[in-house]
């Protein structure tokens, strides 16, 4: 069981594969992608910011609590940081368990309380010029919007 803030490009079939356990009878995993859209407003890019010990630190333990929760065989998470263009995938969580309930429990736990704990900020680039940087957890842009540089 792990989670890791990274700057590499994220392998959702790799990250798939290590969840692979022979006990195991569900395998359910979240990939977050980057869209072109989010409050009206035209994206062209994201860029993703953590204090990278810290979020090591609250994700790892979110694991450990849907870990222990939900009686999970395995679980794995990454989210990536800096730069990131329309589809590139920004987190990936996985779980695998005996049984398909508490994997598809574990996984939406896990996403929802990364997005509500951990701290990583994201800054939308936006098609007419400004960017502004937005609340992880509710998805809505701040008020104070900057000019792009």
């Amino acid at each position: 069981m792990s989670f890791e803030i990274t700057d590499q490009r994220l392998d959702p079939d790799a990250l798939k594969m290590a969840l692979t356990r022979e006990a195991a009878g569900a395998c359910v995993s979240f990939e977050g992608w980057v869209r072109d859209h989010n409050d009206g407003e035209a994206v062209t890019a994201l860029e993703y910011e953590a204090h990278a010990p810290l979020a090591n630190k609250e994700g790892q333990q979110i694991f450990e609590e849907a870990v222990e929760r939900f009686d999970l065989l395995a679980a794995l998470g990454r989210h990536r940081v800096g730069r990131l263009e329309i589809g590139e995938c920004a987190v990936w969580v996985g779980v695998s368990a005996a049984h398909r309930g508490v994997a598809f429990d574990a996984c939406r736990y896990i996403i929802d309380e990364l997005k509500k704990r951990v701290p990583i900020w994201k800054k939308e680039h936006y098609r007419s010029g400004p960017s502004g940087w937005i609340n992880s957890a509710t998805g809505s842009a701040s008020a104070d919007r900057e000019t792009s540089s």
